[in-house]
């Protein structure tokens, strides 16, 4: 079979199993089989032919993801603002909502001197922060030993394993010191709709979803100990669910935090809360 061939055919699979964009996943999974460092490099190869040694394991990718197993923890590696990091179980899959919050923390604060991620899990965030500006301090904290490995491993990636502080501390009750920007993507999803999520998500880690009863137990922890843990005038950005905003701008304004701003996300939900305090 050619590489058209075997193309078409792992669309037809995946297409049939009702995964969403199977072409492209397709693509994904073939250059992954190929060593092919660009997807679109297949396109110069369509008329060439493939021996068994790339099909079978090409046909076990695709089976597992027509099974709902993520493309990034088939792939090992995830896409995020321009870089590649290592990306499987042990963290959230990084999504384009949160390359947004990002962007708003680049444009709002890139003057800022120290950073602190919060619940950084695969450390994305960080690290990218990291990347863009590399006078800043950067430090990340999660509670889970899992994702503060994967963290560790992407800071090595990197080159950042000397510039990024990785912390395990419950929120901020082991991270020392204050700082000019904390951002946070905590879990947010109440813990009554983790089974109605899709079977892709629900591979995410269940610590990187369940945000308590009303999805918001973690996020108002943070809203109060972040207080005294912020510059004067240091920035809290938060993503949050779909339907939070009108909460959690409350428990800002509640706190005395001022400059409290709802920012929407690609799909017109308002998904990120900057706000300042002090």
């Amino acid at each position: 079979m050619t590489t058209l061939e075997v193309l078409n055919a792992a669309t037809s699979y995946l297409e049939k199993h009702r995964v969403d964009s199977p072409r492209l996943n397709a693509e994904y999974l073939l250059a992954h089989v190929l060593n092919k460092r660009k997807r679109i490099d297949l396109y110069l190869e369509f008329e060439h032919p493939l021996g068994e040694g790339v099909r079978a394991p090409l046909r076990e990718l695709v089976k597992n993801r027509s099974k709902g197993i993520p493309l990034q923890h088939l792939l090992g590696t995830a896409e995020f603002c321009g870089h590649t990091f290592t990306c499987d179980a042990r963290a959230l899959i990084p999504r384009p909502e949160t390359e947004q919050l990002v962007e708003l923390i680049l444009k709002t604060s890139s003057a800022a001197k120290s950073f602190l991620d919060v619940g950084t899990g695969s450390g994305i965030i960080a690290l990218t922060l990291a990347l863009e500006l590399p006078m800043a301090h950067v430090s990340a904290c999660d509670l889970a030993s899992d994702a503060l490995a994967i963290a560790a491993e992407n800071a090595t990636r990197h080159n950042l394993h000397q510039h990024v502080r990785l912390i395990k501390s419950d929120l901020l009750l082991e991270v020392p010191g204050a700082f000019d920007v904390i951002v946070a993507n905590l879990p947010y999803i109440p813990s009554a709709d983790i089974l109605n999520l899709s079977l892709e998500v629900q591979n995410d880690p269940l610590s990187a979803l369940d945000g308590g009863p009303d999805g918001l137990v973690l996020v108002e922890r943070l809203i109060a100990e972040s207080k005294s843990r912020l510059t004067t005038g240091g920035l809290l950005a938060l993503e949050i669910g779909h339907d939070q905003a009108g909460r959690v701008m409350a428990l800002l304004a509640a706190n005395n935090y001022r400059d409290i701003e709802a920012h929407r996300d690609y799909q017109g939900m308002q998904r990120f809360v900057l706000a300042r305090h002090g």
